[in-house]
């Protein structure tokens, strides 16, 4: 009896063990696929990093050169000095710290009313909003090009940052869907005990979202950081250049200094970069998370 229990026992391993390794067998090719995957999509990544040290003869030798050598750090040195690199920094810095704060500001407060507060005309407003999200930005540019030259803001900061402060369609959306999951049981308890509708939305649902602002942070970060046609439109003093738009105005200069071109660009990649990776489980949770927590 003992010795066909441990046979039995045996078996069951064995039948364990062959779906354990079938089962990994079967991933390897899924496995294979991702790497080729990413190694096609960092691979621009790494050639910029490459240029960025490397002296400018290197830069056009066949057989092409991914490891240079020898490493020249002192691009990025003479990049930041040949580019006022720290100027255009705070230009972008300011632009993105004021349109973040009134991008999540309106956004929430515009998703909130459109999903916790009933109004005739709700649903029909909101399909309104969403569709604008089929209007490209080069169908608007002229028509406010026009209005804020009329009020006088072309040459400075505002059209870049102002109009963020009244809501974005696809923001608007995402944290939308969010609240909806949110149950009203919540809502409906605070009001019993007299809270206003502003009152809710910062001390009960503000809380409850903080993964999906956390989202439209980031997204919002990234655009404003490598914006290049909004500056490139609305600005007109190079002291006032972003980081995108400084860029390509030394391009335009110093064409053949690959290698300055490529430090100073990976020094505007690179902090894009550490953000995604420092705020990734983030960046997860308020795609699949719901507003409900367990």
């Amino acid at each position: 009896m003992y010795k066909e229990k441990q046979i039995i026992m045996f078996k069951e391993v064995n039948w364990w063990q062959r779906k354990y390794y079938r089962e990994l067998i079967g991933k390897i090719p899924v496995y294979f696929l991702l790497i080729a995957g990413s190694a096609v999509f960092l691979f621009p990544l790494l050639w910029m990093v490459s240029t960025s040290l490397k002296v400018p003869t290197q830069i056009f030798v066949f057989p092409p050169q991914l490891i240079p050598r020898p490493v020249q750090w002192a691009n990025y040195i003479e990049a930041v000095t040949e580019i006022p690199f720290a100027r255009y920094t705070l230009n972008t810095l300011y632009l993105v710290v004021l349109s973040l704060v009134g991008t999540l500001v309106s956004n929430s407060l515009v998703a909130y009313g459109f999903s916790r507060i009933e109004w005739p005309g709700r649903d029909i407003l909101f399909f309104v909003v969403i569709a604008t999200l089929m209007i490209p930005f080069a169908v608007l540019m002229v028509p406010l090009y026009m209005l804020f030259r009329s009020i006088g803001w072309i040459g400075s900061f505002k059209p870049l940052w102002v109009p963020h402060c009244f809501g974005a369609a696809f923001n608007i959306f995402l944290l939308r869907q969010f609240f909806l999951t949110i149950p009203r049981d919540l809502s409906d308890a605070a009001k019993i005990d007299g809270a206003s509708e502003l009152r809710i939305f910062s001390t009960i649902i503000i809380p409850l979202v903080k993964p999906a602002l956390a989202v439209v942070a980031l997204f919002h970060f990234i655009y404003m950081w490598r914006d290049f046609l909004g500056p490139l439109v609305y600005l007109t003093d190079p002291d006032m250049f972003t980081l995108s738009l400084g860029l390509q105005q030394y391009q335009s200069v110093n064409a053949t200094e690959w290698h300055l071109l490529m430090a100073a660009s990976s020094m505007i990649t690179f902090p894009i970069i550490v953000l995604f990776f420092f705020t990734q489980r983030t960046f997860i949770q308020g795609i699949s998370l719901t507003g409900l927590k367990q």
